[in-house]
This record gives structure tokens, C-alpha cells and sequence, in this order.
């Protein structure tokens, strides 16, 4: 009755160890035993016989059913998977004479990318001999870190890049739990 898995951990007849200390499928310790008995006791509850640390001495092995086992260990993974969020950045694109309620809107595009936890990446991108108006481009990017500061924090100061000042903001893990 030797079952085939893959090789996360040491199942059934792959264990070699002279000794073992077995725990049974309630976590109750039964003892120290030789790989051949811990074997046959696991098979004769129609379980699996399972190394869970080999770190110890003599390693620790568990009976339990390896399948169902394995099966609830991939869920938990998937699981976790999902609650987790990949922030990744969204650029926010303006001109430094941009009006007041195109100015707004890019505010709302900012705080709605911050509260879904991306970072944002505002551009203020110069043509011509515009490139000469830096200071008004700073101070517009810095008017907006300055309005966004209760959601953000500010990862990266404007800096001049080409034709182009860029700011950075971080979202504030405290204001949206």
C-alpha cells in the first residue's frame, strides 16, 4: 500500500530514520518508536505516516491523511493569495497650468488610487520653453502632497526628470483600517 506524493515532506515508507517520535491524528504524543512500527500503526488506522520536523532528535512524525492534509494546506495558500494586495504605482499626468477643477479631479484620481493602496506617481510635463516654469510646477506637486498629506505620505520629493518633474506619495496604512 505505498502511496505516491510529491516530495514536501517525508511520506510512509520514504522515512529512513532508525527512530521516530510519533504523534497521533488527535496531537496526542505516543512515544518514540522505530520507522517500521510508527509505519505500521498509521497504515493500520488507515492513515499516512508524516515527517513534520526533522529538525529534532529523534524527528517528529505525525499520523495523519497526507491527501486531506496537503489539500487544506494549498486552500490556506490560496487563501492568503487572495487577501493579499501587489501595490503597484499609477501616475497622475498634469500640465503646471492646469485649472481648478481639472486640479481636482486628478486630486480624486490620486486619493481614489491611494485608498485601493497603490502609490501614485504625479507628472507635471513641460513643453517647449514652458521647462523654464519649473518653480510653478513644484509648487503645484508640493499644493498636492500638501492636500493629500491626511492619505499619503510623501516618497519621493518633485525631482526635475527630462521634460517632466515627478513627485512620489505612499499610502498612509493608519488612515484606511
Amino acid at each position: 500500500m505505498k502511496k505516491k506524493y510529491n516530495n514536501e515532506f517525508l511520506v510512509n515508507q520514504s522515512i529512513k530514520y532508525p527512530k521516530v517520535r510519533l504523534i497521533d491524528n488527535l496531537g496526542k504524543q505516543l512515544g518514540i518508536y522505530s520507522s517500521e512500527e510508527a509505519l505500521f500503526i498509521a497504515l493500520n488506522q488507515g492513515l499516512d505516516l508524516v515527517v513534520i520536523s526533522d529538525k529534532s532528535s529523534p524527528p517528529v512524525c505525525k499520523i495523519i491523511d497526507y491527501g486531506k492534509y496537503k489539500f487544506n494546506q494549498e486552500k490556506k495558500a490560496k487563501e492568503a493569495k487572495k487577501r493579499q494586495h501587489n501595490s503597484s504605482i499609477k501616475e497622475v499626468k498634469m500640465r503646471y497650468k492646469i485649472e481648478q477643477h481639472d486640479y481636482q479631479v486628478r486630486l480624486n484620481q490620486a486619493l481614489k488610487f491611494l485608498q485601493a493602496g497603490d502609490k501614485v506617481k504625479a507628472t507635471i510635463t513641460f513643453r517647449g520653453r514652458e521647462i523654464q516654469h519649473t518653480k510653478l510646477a513644484i509648487e503645484l506637486l508640493n499644493k498636492m502632497a500638501k492636500d493629500l498629506d491626511t492619505m499619503s505620505t510623501l516618497q519621493q520629493i518633485p525631482t526635475k526628470d527630462g521634460k517632466n518633474i515627478i513627485m512620489i506619495l505612499a499610502p498612509n496604512k493608519k488612515s484606511f483600517q
